[in-house]
């Protein structure tokens, strides 16, 4: 379980850090206030973290030692496998669309916030994907050799950023409560068997990095999206295929 908290450790950072911005601030900054999607080093601590913690454990005998003895405690008490983490990867994102149709308004509209997801979960694949084929780490089944980093994961820790960003100066109670799930689909993957501790925990790395270059790239990209471009389009929506849900982003120029 030890392991397990090193996951968790994001949450009583993300709101420590959204405490110390609450009081610093009387009022609420404005949705297009250039403050908020400022870059600032403090919020590459906790991915930059996870990410070297993830390069880490494909190189040292210590860690990977760690890894192969977290699979045998697992494999001693033989837990279910489920499939519930093809589909909680997404509900922190889901969850902030559905908060905004029964009233609960986050910092951006619907066509502003599917740019940000958009381009986050773009982001994402983009870094996972070739590292996939880069590294070759077999993954603890030996169903293949696309281990690290966990795919899974990075788009669980993204969406949970992106809630966390849409609503952590309205409720940070509410914004924190997409970190629970993305961490019940890391841990999920470890269980699962399709993961190393390593691989899962830069997965939330990159997770987290990625929706904050998304918030920090938003007003470069929303260009594409202005009155000028009135005729672009954003839409993000679900789809099943093959027994695998996902999120799908539409951009029409």
């Amino acid at each position: 379980m030890k392991r397990i908290l090193l996951l968790t450790l994001v949450c009583s950072y993300q709101w420590s850090i959204a405490q110390a911005n609450k009081s610093q601030q009387v009022n609420r900054p404005a949705v297009d206030s250039v403050s908020v999607y400022q870059f600032k080093y403090k919020k590459l601590i906790i991915p930059s973290v996870f990410i070297s913690y993830g390069i880490l454990s494909l190189v040292s005998d210590d860690l990977k030692q760690l890894n192969n003895s977290t699979r045998y405690e697992i494999s001693e008490h033989k837990p279910d496998k489920i499939k519930l983490d093809n589909y909680t990867q997404y509900v922190p994102a889901v969850m902030v669309y559905g908060l905004n149709a029964i009233g609960l308004k986050g910092k951006h509209n619907l066509k502003d916030r599917s740019v940000i997801l958009g381009t986050s979960l773009l982001i994402s694949s983009a870094i996972v994907l070739p590292t996939k084929h880069l590294v070759k780490e077999e993954r603890p089944d030996g169903s293949n050799s696309l281990s690290f980093p966990s795919g899974h994961t990075a788009f669980a820790f993204a969406t949970a950023q992106f809630m966390f960003r849409e609503y952590q100066d309205e409720n940070i109670w509410l914004s924190l409560s997409g970190y629970p799930i993305a961490v019940f689909t890391g841990v999920y993957r470890i269980l699962n068997d399709k993961h190393w501790v390593g691989d899962v925990v830069a997965g939330a790395g990159i997770g987290i990095l990625s929706t904050e270059v998304a918030y920090w790239l938003f007003p470069k990209v929303s260009k594409l999206f202005s009155k000028e471009h009135s005729k672009n389009s954003a839409l993000v929506y679900p789809f099943y295929q093959n027994k695998t849900m996902g999120l799908g982003l539409s951009l029409n120029f």
